[in-house]
């Protein structure tokens, strides 16, 4: 007992002398770190969260922009006033292509999946996320001023398209656009403002750019410049318009919202995409959503118009989903397409797709333009819709679509699935005998 109360009296003196040795080493620590933030700011930092699949983005200071090297300046021009922009391309390709997530293109036993897909079938493209949802660039870039939003989703970038071109995949490069939580937000003066001129959130919280701005133009452009960069043989721009939901009634988009329709600036923003990718020969693809290539009706709010678009890219991919479309349980009434009335449409993929493809012809013949129409098809199932509104999606109803463009006339199309799971039986083997 006696040698156990001396050893703790000695512990307990070594701590009186130590704790104020750890308090000043602290208080010096927190002093450095002082100093350093000042002087010279934290740098951005984003923390890869793999059991969500998601990137938490923490910013510590505003990433530094610097507009790319070309200074094309965005004109007022609509419709038919658009300029032919003449670009020499490489031979184009008849795409037969898979949407792939970037979380699934930086696992390298996916990639070696999807190449043996088109190794073994008729799939010759991969669409790969570039610029994400989240508003991150995927890979890791020391391209000025895009630095700052890079994640490392997609290791060894170059070697992956590397193996592709190996492979002879055609290769697109998937870039957000106007939907970008990131960029929007450490450069407020580039996003959508409420009428307090705070940055607007959509229903799910997300802040987005204004397609009014066109500084955020110079953006979109410098990513997708780099993504040519890389390698990618195409870039194709998604979430190119305004927002469709949340509290739209709480957007000013200041004066520019009164000089020019949505329309109009969208249509604008892809030819200036188009002719800043022109120098270095690849093409722009846009996609748009599947019922403005059968109605006008939300062309107004979300800025697409079709007969525009066909002046403005070299390829659009109009979204034609069925599951998509309007249903009897959710509007009373269900979807007239082409004149035909589809209580539930994704039970029947074959005629929707079928159907709209051929509203799609009449705009080509109306309206002219340059661009290609190459639809992304459905290969997921709906089950949210609820019973008697959806059903599975297997081989068999994504070979339906499939054929439904061919039908209508069209030679080319994408597969969409978020996870990237596909039903490769439905796609016809490689060099059929």
């Amino acid at each position: 007992m006696d040698g156990n109360d001396n050893s703790k009296k000695g512990k307990a003196g070594k701590k009186r002398v130590f704790l104020p040795i750890l308090s000043a080493l602290l208080i010096l620590c927190y002093l450095a770190v002082f100093i350093w933030y000042f002087v010279y700011g934290f740098d951005s930092k984003q923390e890869q969260d793999e059991t969500e699949g998601s990137i938490a983005a923490v910013t510590d200071a505003t990433p530094s922009y610097t507009a790319p090297s070309f200074s094309p300046s965005p004109t007022a021009t609509t419709g038919e006033d658009i300029p032919e922009v003449v670009v020499s391309f490489p031979p184009a390709v008849e795409v037969r292509g898979l949407y792939i997530a970037a979380w699934y293109a930086g696992l390298e036993d996916r990639m070696a999946q999807y190449i043996e897909i088109c190794d073994a079938t008729e799939i010759n493209t991969l669409v790969i996320d570039v610029k994400d949802d989240l508003g991150q660039i995927t890979f890791i870039t020391d391209t000025e001023g895009l630095s700052g939003t890079s994640a490392n989703i997609i290791p060894g970038i170059e070697i992956i398209m590397s193996t592709l071109k190996e492979h002879g995949v055609y290769t697109i490069a998937r870039i957000v656009c106007f939907k970008d939580p990131v960029w929007s937000r450490s450069h407020p003066e580039l996003a959508i403002h409420n009428l307090y001129g705070d940055p607007w959130e959509d229903g799910n919280g997300n802040t987005w750019l204004d397609p009014y701005n066109t500084a955020a133009w110079e953006y979109i452009a410098a990513v997708s410049r780099e993504a040519a960069r890389i390698g990618f043989d195409e870039i194709q721009l998604d979430y190119v318009r305004f927002p469709s939901d949340g509290n739209l009634s709480a957007i000013n988009y200041g004066a520019a919202g009164a000089e020019k329709s949505k329309t109009e600036i969208i249509s604008d923003f892809v030819a200036y995409i188009r002719a800043s990718l022109a120098e270095v020969g690849v093409r722009l693809s846009a996609d748009i959503f599947g019922i403005v290539a059968i109605s006008n009706v939300d062309a107004a709010s979300i800025g697409q118009d079709m007969g525009l678009l066909l002046y403005s890219a070299d390829y659009l991919s109009p979204m034609i989903y069925p599951s998509h479309f309007a249903n009897k349980r959710q509007n009373g009434t269900g979807q007239i397409i082409n004149d035909i009335l589809f209580e539930a449409p994704d039970l029947e993929p074959y005629e929707v797709v079928y159907n709209i493809m051929l509203g799609v012809s009449d705009h080509l013949n109306e309206d002219g333009g340059q661009a290609i129409i190459r639809p992304y098809l459905q290969d997921f199932t709906a089950s949210y819709l609820g019973e008697g509104y959806y059903q599975e999606y297997t081989a068999a109803q994504v070979r339906e679509q499939i054929e439904a463009v061919y039908e209508a006339g069209f030679t080319e199309w994408i597969i969409w699935n978020h996870w990237s799971v596909y039903n490769d039986d439905a796609f016809e083997p490689a060099n059929p005998e």
